[in-house]
């Protein structure tokens, strides 16, 4: 499954990684560059 998440705060990155973790497609989005560069 494809997961998109809006907002990559630290909930958001939580609940990505533990979708990824799952083993699902993840996709996060953040209107803060700074959180977008600290998420590679």
């Amino acid at each position: 499954m494809h997961v998109s998440v809006v907002g990559s705060g630290y909930v958001g990155t939580t609940v990505a990684a533990s979708f990824a973790d799952l083993g699902h497609e993840v996709t996060t989005v953040d209107i803060d560059p700074e959180i977008v560069a600290a998420e590679k």
